[in-house]
């Protein structure tokens, strides 16, 4: 897999992006991205536009609307003012969305990410190939199951029925009865005539 391009956290560009393969934001967009790969914007990413492409992760601000093949994910703390579709969406708790969420295309299996949006202080690589995944070992077969003779019935114990305290009430005159009004509803007073 080739490695992703990476838009540095001081970089502003003003243009659409276009191309093939997967990108991560960490600086500013000023125009739309679309690309056939992963789209990954970082927490200190920013795109003033529309984001399309296969799996996009967004930590970070988008002003557009986000389009995904296979997922759209909004990480806690991402901030979008545009319209979600995807065949999968998925927002963390944190992350705040105003447009439509609509969920349209044939979803698939979901697959690790090939890039993933950078918290602060972390300049680690992040465009990562996929880890190859060893066959599972196949389960080796059950023993044979024994045969156990059926148990002596337990005994019947009959239910045992507790007498029942009389509860007084308590002595005085009752507590006063408050009627509930509903939302928006103003009580009246009650003119006492003479």
């Amino acid at each position: 897999m080739a490695a992703a391009t990476i838009i540095g956290q001081g970089t502003s560009i003003r243009g659409n992006l276009r191309g093939s393969g997967s990108i991560e934001i960490r600086g500013r967009v000023e125009g739309d991205v679309q690309v056939d790969g992963d789209v990954a914007i970082g927490e200190d990413g920013a795109v003033n536009g529309s984001v399309s492409g296969a799996q996009i992760l967004v930590a970070g601000r988008v002003g557009g609307d986000l389009t995904g093949s296979e997922a759209v994910l909004l990480e806690r703390g991402a901030r979008v003012i545009g319209d979600l579709v995807a065949p999968r969406i998925g927002i963390a708790e944190g992350a705040l969305v105003r447009g439509r969420v609509r969920t349209e295309g044939e979803p698939t299996a979901p697959r690790r990410a090939a890039v993933v949006p950078t918290r602060r202080g972390d300049t680690s690589f992040i465009a990562k190939q996929k880890p190859a995944v060893p066959a599972a070992p196949k389960p080796a077969p059950a023993p044979p199951a024994k045969v156990v003779a059926p148990a002596a019935a337990a005994p019947v114990v009959p239910p045992v029925t507790l007498p029942i305290a009389a509860v007084e009430p308590p002595p005085g005159p009752p507590a006063p009865v408050v009627p509930s009004l509903g939302k928006g509803v103003k009580a009246k007073k009650k003119v006492k005539r003479s």
